[in-house]
């Protein structure tokens, strides 16, 4: 029996080219050992058929993001059930080939309360994890906000501007009804409860929270506990 060795040392044996390229190969999901792509270039091979796919490309593999549309009441072992890879939407049209390593170390930078729904972003990429931490508060949101009550006359306006939660002046927002018992809000630095205590506050209880876009990124019709690549060359 051929004594182990690391696959990424034995494919750059078996394509002549360097170790680091062998690497850039199994990373990105380009090797299959006896017909099974492996990911982890220290995966010890000894007399396994190694195949290249048609087409691989050695440049290093990206760090991924996921958007999912997180149903209501998900914790965080629930939401880590969702995140796998027969759950991508079928109506993914970002191009991203799906990596075993696209589910490890994600973060989330603009988590939801427990109990809302709607768009939630994980991401592998410090780039747009730094980019929704510092710009987060500027980025514009848009939430529909199910209610039960009976508001006031001046109730957009108030929920429009004026109002405080938490101690702090909250900034003006863009706010309208949906329907009798639905209200739009388009509106920056959302804080947790932050919504449901502005609707407390105009005689209105919110039911639901969903959150439809952050920025320039929406849900699109992603069905609900699904998700999908964000694009190369998309940005909040």
């Amino acid at each position: 029996m051929t004594t182990p060795l690391r696959l990424d040392k034995r494919l750059a044996a078996q394509l002549h080219c360097s170790r680091a390229q062998a690497r850039h190969y199994i990373e990105g999901g380009w090797v299959s050992v006896d017909g099974v792509v492996v990911e982890t270039p220290q995966t010890l091979v000894a007399d396994e058929t190694l195949a290249l796919a048609a087409g691989a490309g050695s440049e290093p593999a990206e760090p991924a993001t996921l958007l999912l549309n997180k149903p209501a009441g998900c914790d965080a072992e629930a939401l880590s059930a969702l995140l796998r890879e027969d759950n991508r939407c079928a109506d993914d049209a970002s191009g991203t080939r799906l990596l075993h390593r696209h589910f490890q170390r994600l973060q989330s930078p603009m988590p939801l309360d427990a109990d809302a729904c709607g768009l939630l972003v994980f991401t592998q990429d410090w780039r747009v994890r730094r980019h929704l931490l510092e710009a987060g508060p500027s980025l514009e949101q848009e939430f529909m906000v199910d209610v039960e009550g009976e508001a006031g006359p001046w109730a957009l306006a108030k929920l429009a501007h004026g109002l405080h939660h938490a101690g702090r002046a909250l900034p003006a927002c863009k706010v309208s009804w949906q329907s009798e018992q639905r209200l739009r809000f388009a509106i920056k630095d959302v804080r947790p409860g932050q919504l449901q205590h502005m609707c407390g506050q105009v005689g209105l209880r919110a039911t639901q929270v969903r959150r439809l876009r952050i920025g320039r990124i929406g849900l699109s019709k992603m069905p609900e506990g699904q998700w999908r690549y964000l694009a190369a060359g998309q940005r909040f």
